[in-house]
């Protein structure tokens, strides 16, 4: 007779696997990277490329160097790459780029035991630190079809200057404005992120909770057009999206989404109207990274017949 095999739980089988997943992440980027190239030119190209270059590579070394399995097929370190270039301003160097990189794999990822196991999303973490460690480059930000990388303010930045002239809510939309490579350009998200739901790879609870706990803020805050700037500027639909419905680092059950996606806006309208920084996404979605094994347990069902 067959010998009864065991394991750890989950036994649901399923058809996905971790290669499919991270595929079908990588198409939904495709139009928000392809926009970048064609909003900030063919630099946007060189810096997706040297991210994902030097994700990828790192996986592979890292993985070697300690002998365990080598898992850069699984295309996890191609998305954290994708990611963080999209999070990265056009004229960025690209020794920063590339030291991103291996920082959101080997100090982030690979350090914590691998894909499933980090504690905070690598690409997130990656920006927050080259954005403390080079303010000024990262900070840097280029008009949108400047052939000499013309720096430029971003929406954010004319928020708080209270003045400054903005964009067009239009332009606004459609990308045509100053920003990192992949936060501009709102079509492109949005095509990607329903893509990704109607894929079945993420939930809706998220990105709706986080991106309506802004909206409803920002509207109390300071008016309809002033919360439509704050929905349309900066990284908000990037990190909704792709960012906040990370699967090894927010919660796995449909409160915590909703907790965690209310949580997410609150830090980010908080961070934007009365912080040092113009942006708040990417602290908000670490912060809320740290707190998601609370989150979990707090939303946690009772089984049947067990204490409450």
């Amino acid at each position: 007779m067959e010998k009864l095999k065991i394991s750890p739980s989950p036994h649901i089988w399923s058809k996905k696997t971790v290669s499919g997943i991270m595929l079908d992440v990588i198409i939904a980027l495709m139009p928000a990277a392809i926009a970048s190239i064609l909003i900030f030119g063919y630099r946007s190209a060189l810096v997706i490329g040297v991210c994902v270059t030097f994700a990828v590579l790192s996986e592979f070394l890292f993985q070697k160097i300690i002998k365990t399995k080598v898992l850069v097929g699984d295309l996890s370190a191609c998305v954290t790459g994708l990611l963080l270039a999209l999070n990265l301003p056009v004229s960025i160097p690209l020794w920063q780029a590339a030291l991103g990189s291996v920082f959101a794999i080997v100090v982030v990822k690979g350090l914590f035991g691998g894909i499933g196991k980090n504690f905070a999303n690598p690409a997130i973490t990656a920006r927050i630190m080259m954005l403390i460690a080079f303010t000024g480059t990262m900070t840097a930000f280029t008009a949108p079809l400047s052939p000499d990388l013309t720096s430029t303010a971003t929406p954010l930045e004319a928020l708080k200057a209270m003045g400054t002239e903005l964009p067009s809510l239009k332009d606004m939309f459609l990308g045509i404005r100053g920003g990192s490579l992949g936060e501009t350009c709102a079509p492109a998200l949005l095509i990607g992120g329903i893509y990704l739901i109607f894929r079945g790879i993420i939930s809706w609870t998220t990105p709706v909770c986080y991106i309506g706990t802004v909206f409803v803020l920002s509207l109390i805050y300071g008016g309809m057009d002033f919360a439509l700037y704050q929905v349309l500027a900066g990284g908000l639909i990037l990190g909704a999206f792709f960012m906040a419905t990370d699967y090894s680092t927010t919660p796995s059950r449909p409160w915590g989404k909703v907790i965690f996606g209310i949580g997410c806006g609150i830090i980010t309208a908080a961070i934007r109207f009365y912080g040092s920084y113009p942006e708040g996404v990417s602290f908000s979605i670490l912060l809320m990274n740290i707190i998601t094994p609370y989150i979990d347990k707090w939303t946690r069902p009772t089984p049947i017949g067990g204490n409450k």
